[in-house]
């Protein structure tokens, strides 16, 4: 495991990772982990607004497969708009 976690190349994805610095790889991992965070937010988000009706677990998994679907989209736009903004 210690050979993993130092090996030069995921030293440097990861340095670029926390600079900030923007390229495909970067990108997909922030695109990842924006869709973990918002199927977590959907799946509480469903439960909140229709627990009671439809019960709680079939709530939650409404939420957390629809959120994505109005978050991939942005967050791809915003990656591209950064992108951009970056070479000015």
């Amino acid at each position: 495991m210690r050979d993993i976690l130092t090996t030069p190349n995921l030293i440097s994805f990861l340095t670029s990772l926390a600079d900030g610095d923007l390229n495909i790889a970067t990108e997909f991992v922030w695109l990842i982990i924006a869709t973990a965070l918002s199927m977590v937010g959907g799946a509480i988000g469903g439960m909140l607004l229709a627990g009671r009706d439809i019960g709680y677990q079939f709530s939650a998994m409404l939420g957390a497969l629809f959120a994505p679907a109005g978050v991939i989209p942005a967050i791809i736009l915003g990656l591209a708009a950064l992108n951009l903004l970056t070479n000015y």
